[in-house]
């Protein structure tokens, strides 16, 4: 099952690594592995995400005088394991964009502003995880079919 259980929209001037947390706070005990790309690979969301019992999964490389603790994530991040776990990334969150885009038409956004884009897209992404969810609790096959719920 493919459902956002965290979101939040920020400015492009925003580095990723700056809203992890905020992103993975709820997250803590509920899942083992937090997938994330490239932009997420930062010593601290390490640290973090490991006092918060998840494992940070995201590409990484070894550099010279790479030191040991980082040596183990590269090596972790290199094995089947690892790489099985990050494979989940294309089939997870990027169709999740796609189809949040397709579902609620937002290829452009149909108001201006930041606050407004903000509340919109949020607002998408949470009528998104109740659709989910009904479909889910009424037993249809493919929970995540939600566009004939919205006669699109």
């Amino acid at each position: 099952m493919i459902v956002p259980l965290s979101a939040c929209f920020s400015t492009a001037n925003i580095a990723d690594n700056q809203v992890y947390k905020l992103l993975v706070d709820s997250l803590a005990g509920l899942i083992d592995n937090m997938i994330a790309d490239p932009a997420y690979d930062d010593g601290k969301l390490y640290l973090y995400s490991a006092q918060h019992n998840m494992r940070l999964v995201c590409p990484i490389k070894a550099y010279d005088g790479t030191p040991p603790e980082r040596l183990e994530l590269v090596k972790f991040y290199e094995s089947d394991e690892g790489q099985e776990i990050y494979s989940n990334r294309k089939i997870s969150i990027e169709p999740l964009f796609e189809i949040l885009k397709s579902t609620f038409g937002i290829r452009v956004m149909p108001v201006r502003g930041f606050e407004n884009v903000k509340s919109f897209v949020l607002v998408c992404i949470l009528v998104y995880q109740l659709m989910v969810y009904y479909n889910c609790v009424t037993g249809m096959e493919n929970p995540r079919i939600v566009k004939r719920m919205l006669c699109n």
